[in-house]
């Protein structure tokens, strides 16, 4: 393929997903465990802006659907678009953010709140409390990740990523104890967190998540010179005038936070992070000039529809979404690591 070819295709990724999302929020508004028409729903969605909620479409799309969609689209964007920066960041397109220990830091802060709050944490005050927990788990796991890896020669990548691995064992190792002492309701409660889930979404979680992202999709864009430069490696970065530590450190920091917060939201959601990334990077190249505003589309178009197939597959009941992202990321990175092996590339 001539790279007139694959440029004219990278142009045209970006208005094929700005396109296919707005249609896939619609889906979302439209279906579930009571269906409606397209312009049943978007009659709904007039009328709830409008502030008349007199009927039930309005009802179901305002009240329910709506938050739930818009959060799925943020919290899509946020994993998938951190994902591209630590690619980036570790010159690996096997890497996501969950390797700096942010998803099992989360993961163990939620379930310490669960066991800790036990049936006291009911509710929309147990849900915030239990996210507050997991996004502070993160934020700590990152710090401990980020100080280990930390000389007076600078960060490691390498070990950062070690560390990374470790803390994550020494996460899961934790939770495997709660779990031991947990009663049967309790586990239960830990195992829904860790599928992932978007069934708490209102609109305070909403503002929270946008607010977030919105801070991540215009901070991150400013760096994807330095990770391009960083591709070619971390001397000739600085050759080229590139603060690395700079660099490293305020993407860590702002990679943390901002998938502190959606594991907070959402619970752990597999594979976005991962998958999302490495298929834009095939469509547009690896300038992240483009790979990290078309990687928070496609994460936000993936997350939309896989929540949407949540709840249609086996409606009423619900299949958490963590759950559908998995199915769908499994056999693909299956399919990355054969193919890589299969050029040397492992």
């Amino acid at each position: 393929m001539t790279d007139v070819t694959s440029d004219r295709r990278a142009r045209q990724v970006m208005p094929v997903l700005l396109l296919a999302l707005p249609v896939a929020l619609l889906l979302g508004l439209a279906n579930g465990a009571a269906p409606l028409s397209t312009l049943e729903a978007l009659q709904g969605l007039w009328q709830f802006v409008n502030g008349d909620v007199s009927s039930q479409a309005a009802v179901i799309v305002g009240q329910i659907r709506l938050p739930r969609i818009l959060l799925a689209a943020v919290v899509g964007a946020i994993l998938a678009c951190s994902g591209a920066a630590m690619q980036g960041l570790f010159r690996n397109p096997l890497a996501d953010p969950s390797l700096i220990g942010v998803t099992a830091g989360a993961s163990l802060g939620a379930s310490i709140m669960i066991v800790l709050g036990g049936s006291a944490l009911v509710g929309y005050v147990g849900l915030t409390l239990v996210s507050f927990g997991a996004f502070i788990g993160g934020l700590l796991a990152v710090l401990l990740v980020y100080r280990l890896a930390t000389s007076v020669q600078g960060t490691s990548v390498a070990t950062m990523l070690l560390a990374g691995i470790a803390i994550t064992a020494l996460a899961g190792s934790v939770g495997s104890l709660l779990e031991f002492y947990a009663d049967n309701d309790m586990l239960r409660r830990i195992s829904l967190w860790r599928m992932g889930g978007l069934d708490g979404a209102d609109y305070p979680r909403l503002l929270i998540g946008s607010v977030v992202g919105i801070a991540l999709l215009l901070a991150l864009p400013r760096f994807a010179v330095a990770l391009n430069a960083m591709l070619l490696g971390e001397s000739e970065a600085r050759h080229l005038g590139i603060n690395v530590a700079r660099v490293k450190r305020v993407l860590i920091v702002t990679v943390a936070i901002s998938v502190g917060t959606a594991v907070a939201l959402a619970g752990t959601i597999a594979f976005v992070g991962l998958i999302v990334p490495h298929i834009v990077r095939m469509l547009t190249g690896p300038d992240h000039r483009r790979l990290l505003p078309a990687s928070a589309l496609a994460g936000a178009l993936l997350l939309v529809v896989a929540d949407t197939f949540s709840r249609l597959v086996l409606a009423p009941t619900e299949l958490p979404v963590g759950i559908v992202t998995a199915l769908i990321g499994v056999p693909f990175f299956i399919s990355l690591l054969r193919r890589r092996h299969q050029y040397g590339m492992l």
